[in-house]
């Protein structure tokens, strides 16, 4: 390494190019994303939130996983959103439902469920293991805008495209493998959150997990 350029790199800026304005994604922005979960460390075992995934907010109590999505294609590639899953509130059953609704249609677009298939296969491939299980899940999302708390808009994900959707393969690439749920998992273990869709897709009615009841 050259010292003298490194030094001379990190002390004059006069060379260095104008930042790059990254604009708000329009909204209802349609894009393959892998999501990641930003650890939290809360575990309350008797729910089945494990693992470090959740939070607990301080001032509201409300427990929620902390998405961050990745866009994986397309002209906004690279670009990351984020957005919370609700998991638990004080205030009401609301913010549990939409939460389980979004990770409902989540596992149906990774996984290549149609929204209405009860048979037993994709009622299995809708379980999954625990929140780690969805650390790295790859499906269609739809990018939105809203007001953060000082009322200045930002991008957010709340809603995954499903396959009943026209866009779906085309986003998503090839047909995901058929619903599978992660190897090694038993059919018989309880199933997670779920929610919102995107142009317009709407989320399936999420069966209620252990955690949940």
């Amino acid at each position: 390494m050259n010292s003298n350029a490194n030094n001379a790199a990190w002390n004059d800026f006069n060379d260095a190019e104008d930042q790059r304005d990254f604009g708000l994604i329009p909204p209802k922005t349609l894009a393959k994303v892998v999501m990641t979960i930003r650890p939290g460390g809360y575990d309350d075992p008797s729910q089945g939130w494990t693992g470090g995934y959740a939070t607990r907010s301080d001032k509201t109590d409300a427990v929620y996983l902390n998405g961050k999505f990745t866009i994986l294609e397309g002209p906004f590639a690279k670009r990351v959103v984020f957005g919370l899953i609700g998991l638990y509130s004080p205030k009401g059953p609301d913010w549990t439902n939409m939460g389980r609704s979004f990770l409902r249609a989540i596992l149906n677009s990774a996984r290549g469920i149609q929204p209405g298939d009860q048979s037993p296969q994709a009622q299995t491939a809708r379980r999954i293991r625990g929140f780690n299980d969805l650390d790295g899940i790859e499906f269609v999302a739809r990018i939105d805008v809203e007001k953060d708390q000082n009322g200045e808009e930002k991008n957010v994900v709340k809603s995954a495209i499903q396959p009943d959707k026209k866009n779906y393969l085309a986003l998503m690439g090839a047909a995901p493998r058929a619903a599978t749920a992660p190897s090694g998992f038993s059919g018989a273990a309880p199933a997670e959150p779920a929610a919102p869709v995107a142009q317009p897709a709407a989320p399936g009615v999420p069966t209620r997990p252990a955690w949940a009841q």
